[in-house]
């Protein structure tokens, strides 16, 4: 099975390197950027999204074709290309650098695959077939964003608002971990959330969780 180990990988503020007209076209860099690495695109076109990612703070966009010596210090790679030469070129350079590579449509170019992802705020949901079915995970893509709407991010932010306000609380993990597993309503709580109600959540949460109501 390929790419049957899956992991999150902590990119902030490390360089990442995205060459191609296909990887910008399908966001690479977008999804480099928002999760806060120094991404440096490598890529002829096309026009508009490069012209709008030069615009991004932690992007260097250059205008050209791929050379050796461009994955210098970086800690991944994303690339596309149509020329299978380039392919292998390219996964070779950072396979010797200990770099991270996926070459798109390249299975054995590629130490990774990129998911499909839903992200709302700091819950990620990655969709992988394998590298049997792009199409398959876009489409699970789409219908897992209607489920999980925005009202998700601010969920999970009260979460870590709560868990932090109560570690002191619940020193002992067994015993916090079997309160949380009983205080977590989620429909109740998302229910409250989505109605403007973010306070009454909160305060919900805390008296199933440790038997008091806000601070």
């Amino acid at each position: 099975m390929a790419f049957a180990y899956p992991i999150s990988l902590e990119v902030g503020g490390r360089r990442a390197v995205v060459i191609g007209r296909d990887a910008v076209v399908q966001g690479k860099a977008d999804s480099l950027i928002e999760a806060g690495a120094r991404v440096t695109i490598i890529a002829e076109g096309p026009q508009g999204p490069l012209a709008r990612l030069k615009q991004e703070a932690a992007a260097t966009v250059l205008r050209r074709r791929y050379r050796r010596g461009d994955l210098e210090g970086a800690f991944l790679c994303v690339a596309s290309s149509e020329d299978s030469a380039e392919r292998d070129a390219i996964a070779r350079e950072a396979r010797s650098l200990g770099v991270l590579v996926n070459v798109m449509d390249d299975i054995p170019n590629c130490d990774f695959a990129a998911p499909a992802v839903v992200r709302r705020g700091d819950l990620v949901i990655s969709i992988s077939t394998g590298a049997r079915s792009p199409a398959l995970a876009r489409r699970l893509r789409v219908e897992l964003s209607r489920r999980f709407g925005p009202e998700w991010k601010d969920f999970v932010e009260l979460l870590g608002e709560v868990r932090t306000e109560t570690l002191a609380d619940l020193p002992e993990i067994g015993e916090r971990s079997r309160r949380w597993q009983q205080a977590l309503d989620v429909d109740a709580l998302l229910a409250l959330i989505k109605d403007g109600r973010r306070d009454e959540a909160r305060s919900l949460l805390l008296s199933r969780l440790v038997g008091v109501g806000a601070a």
